[in-house]
């Protein structure tokens, strides 16, 4: 058979040629050409020419070519035209099997009467349990299968409790022509970060439904303090489930001064927990907190030793992640965890903070917003807690949105998050029927003088204080028709003024009742001053929606305050309030 000339090969002599090329013939010897038969599909002519220029290589069946070209390099391969077809598919069978075995998941083939057939590398490296378990898994799938023609792939998860592994297994039907199943062919994936993420999600569907729970009769009848207290409770154990974090830090912008106040803490010296940080570096020092309440950006630590801006924390803390409390567009505070690993915290720590930051920051905002009382209502009161909290929701569900988009193809997944957008809604539906009520003291157009003169009440001096006129003038109204000598205050600054200049005059209030957000001086300071000036005076605080940054209901709490009431309230709970404050000896 006679070959064409040989290309120039640079660099390369006849005498030492280093390309190769494998010959297919019947007989093999380890020393030089074959020994010919009528069938020997090259000559003597022929293989010298090809000895000019290349190696010579000589197998003696198409298996040997198909593992030669696996373990090595070659030039091409001569063989007689008859063999040319049946290594062609032998071949390109090599090269198929090559790439599934270069796919990173275990790939097998099972025969319907539950034969394995095939099965690539990565899925020969599982464990024989794991094996026999996806053998026995297409077997069941194998049945379906042949029962319905139109049965298509087929999901599910094994779950290894030796190591706690999750598998995913992917089996598809591989029919004829004319629809009847062939083999079974089934991908095997390691699910366990997938699973992961899935508990994770769990936890912030769980602790975003906990965290703005409203309908429990339980926390509606809480005041203040008490309502503080189980939500430090309950962000203390989500945190835990979800983050699996145990030393965090929660702050809070205070507005008049850009302070961060602390609110909630867990695992954190006092040392840390006492340091002053703000927002700005004008107002004082400001760490990574401070950067993050500045900028609303997250900020990953990974080496505390190494970052400038870290400030004191946890005892041997190598690591930190902080996020921003944000509501919409605006950031209310800070949510700081620390480590006491070097580089503990990945891009999924940071997602899964900042979405359950949003919920803490929102369960902080509407900390104040729960009514004790289920009441007939009006629109306006319900809009205006459906704009406060509108940002939020929104911001939950766009981060759970994108999410969906990273996990387009899992149902399961896709799953959980359709329900964290379910609650979502729910939050939104919860909040409108929670917060609805007529922005004024309810009842009060239907109170009447009392028959006789109340002793608690009558001839006591009262002053009021709130910058919405209706509110003022009705409580006002209210306790006049008690016999109540009221004096109204139209904000912090005026209220301040009437209790330094009625002692000053020698005289005192019997009661100070005022409002916690005014837009000067707050609920805190009118009752820090009647507690400087008239120290047996009693002082009850009011509150209607939006949170209250400077802790004015804890922090009088701790040093006396006499009771709390949440707008809207009743007249009947408005006066029995009063009266309780009016006969505490």
């Amino acid at each position: 058979m006679a070959l064409p000339a040989l290309p120039t090969i640079p660099g390369e002599t006849s005498a030492a040629p280093t390309r190769q090329i494998l010959v297919l013939s019947p007989e093999q010897r380890n020393d030089g050409p074959p020994r010919h038969t009528n069938d020997a599909p090259s000559t003597p002519d022929a293989t010298e020419l090809l000895e000019a220029g290349y190696r010579l290589t000589y197998v003696h069946d198409i298996a040997d070519v198909v593992e030669k070209l696996r373990t090595a390099d070659f030039a091409g391969v001569y063989c007689n035209t008859a063999d040319f077809l049946p290594l062609e598919r032998a071949l390109a069978g090599q090269q198929a099997s090559m790439v599934l075995n270069t796919v990173g998941e275990g790939i097998c083939i099972v025969a319907p009467d539950g034969r394995l057939i095939w099965q690539n590398q990565k899925m020969q490296g599982w464990p024989a349990p794991v094996q026999e378990r996806v053998r026995q898994a297409c077997c069941e799938a194998g049945e379906a299968f042949a029962a319905d023609p139109g049965a298509g792939t087929r999901r599910n998860v094994l779950k290894l409790n030796e190591t706690q592994q999750f598998l995913e297994t992917v089996i598809s039907p591989l029919r004829s022509n004319h629809g009847g199943l062939m083999q079974i062919v089934a991908v095997v994936m390691d699910a366990t970060q997938t699973r992961r993420l899935q508990q994770k999600i769990d936890a912030i569907d769980a602790a975003g439904r906990e965290l703005v729970r409203l309908e429990s009769d339980a926390i509606r009848k809480m005041n203040m303090a008490e309502r503080l207290e189980l939500l430090e409770k309950n962000i203390v154990q989500f945190t835990h489930e979800l983050l699996h974090f145990d030393h965090f830090a929660i702050r809070i912008i205070d507005r008049k001064n850009d302070k961060l106040e602390l609110v909630v803490s867990e695992g954190l010296p006092e040392e840390a927990l006492a340091v002053d940080l703000y927002k700005s570096d004008s107002a004082g020092m400001t760490g990574i907190s401070g950067f993050v309440a500045a900028t609303g950006r997250s900020y990953m630590c990974a080496d505390v030793e190494r970052d400038p801006r870290y400030v004191v924390g946890l005892d041997g803390a190598r690591s930190s992640l902080t996020v921003p409390l944000q509501l919409h567009d605006r950031v209310i505070g800070i949510f700081n965890i620390e480590s006491r690993q070097p580089g503990a915290f990945s891009e999924d720590d940071r997602q899964f903070a900042e979405i359950f930051g949003r919920y803490v920051a929102m369960a902080l905002n509407i900390l104040e917003l729960m009514v004790t009382e289920r009441v007939e209502t009006r629109n306006k009161m319900a809009g205006d807690v459906a704009g406060e909290i509108a940002g939020p929701l929104n911001d939950i569900a766009i981060d759970v949105q994108e999410l969906q988009e990273s996990l387009i193809g899992d149902a399961h997944l896709s799953g959980k998050l359709d329900a964290i957008l379910g609650n979502v809604e729910s939050v939104r539906s919860s909040l409108r029927q929670a917060m609805a009520g007529p922005q004024t003291i309810l009842g009060a157009k239907d109170a009447a003088p009392p028959a006789a003169p109340d002793p608690a009440i009558s001839r006591k001096r009262i002053l009021v204080v709130d910058d919405e006129p209706v509110i003022r003038e009705t409580i006002g109204d209210v306790l006049r028709k008690y016999d109540a000598t009221v004096t109204i205050a139209v904000d912090g600054n005026a209220a301040i003024e009437q209790i330094e200049s009625v002692v000053a005059d020698g005289g005192t209030y019997d009661l100070v009742v005022s409002d916690i957000r005014m837009p000067d001086r707050s609920g805190y300071d009118v009752f820090a001053s009647a507690r400087k000036h008239m120290a047996e005076t009693p002082v009850i605080l009011m509150t209607g929606f939006g949170y209250d940054p400077n802790h004015c209901i804890v922090r009088a709490s701790q040093e006396g305050l006499q009771a709390v009431l949440f707008k809207p309230f009743r007249v009947d709970k408005l006066l029995d309030e009063v009266r309780r404050a009016l006969t505490v000896e």
